[in-house]
């Protein structure tokens, strides 16, 4: 069987492109978070641990693909099982820098996030009923977006006088509503509305991974430099 990636291989060239973005991002917020002040850093480093996470998993998801043409579930959900609460504990770290963090809004956070992903992977693994496995992982979600539209968190946000961390909680939780809104799009379409197209979902999933994993990062680096700047 012939594993080279074939230029009409629309999925698997997805697969090498963000798979490189994963890495150069890495660095990039590695090296940015000595630029920016203390209370900052380590939420940017965190975002790079995002992306070092990711990077490592797509590797491994684009040999799976372009050596079998399967869909890599199970890498899929190791790395959001993974990076997925480190991005929650992002909201929760970027109120911290300006003093305005809870443990309330840790634990609920790292919760509610805990289910959405549980709930998912056993019903996409076949542990429990899939329509019970998206219910769950819906009810971990609605969740989360309570807790940073209307919950602890989204209070905590609007009463701070940092201008930029509201601006990037603002643009963070958009991005874990209509983002993430792909995941049980996928997963409804996948196990529940009579089955979808494989190339299509990973290649949706792969660039849609820019807005929800680098683009994340980004906004937190630029709030920690906006921040920054003021000290």
């Amino acid at each position: 069987m012939d594993y080279m990636l074939k230029p009409e291989d629309f999925v698997g060239v997805t697969f090498w492109i963000i798979s490189v973005s994963m890495v150069a991002s890495t660095a990039f917020f590695f090296l940015e978070a000595n630029s920016v002040s203390k209370q900052w850093a380590t939420s940017v480093r965190v975002a790079g641990l995002v992306t070092l996470i990711a990077a490592v998993h797509y590797y491994y998801m684009r040999d799976v693909w372009v050596s079998t043409g399967e869909s890599p579930t199970v890498y899929r959900y190791i790395d959001w099982l993974l990076t997925v609460p480190l991005q929650m504990i992002e909201f929760y770290l970027i109120l911290a820098a300006v003093g305005a963090a809870t443990a309330g809004i840790f634990w609920r956070l790292l919760i509610g996030t805990i289910i959405m992903l549980v709930g998912g992977f056993m019903g996409e693994a076949g542990y429990i009923n899939a329509t019970v496995g998206f219910i769950v992982g819906m009810a971990g979600w609605i969740y989360i977006l309570y807790e940073v539209f209307a919950g602890e968190a989204a209070q905590a946000s609007a009463s701070s006088n940092s201008e930029g961390m509201k601006s990037a909680f603002n643009a963070l939780k958009w991005i874990v509503s209509i983002g993430w809104s792909i995941y049980p799009i996928g997963y409804f379409l996948g196990y529940l509305g009579g089955g979808a197209d494989p190339e299509t979902l990973n290649w949706v999933y792969n660039l849609a991974d820019y807005i929800n994993k680098i683009a994340f990062g980004v906004i937190i680096w630029a709030a920690a430099k906006a921040d920054s700047a003021k000290a």
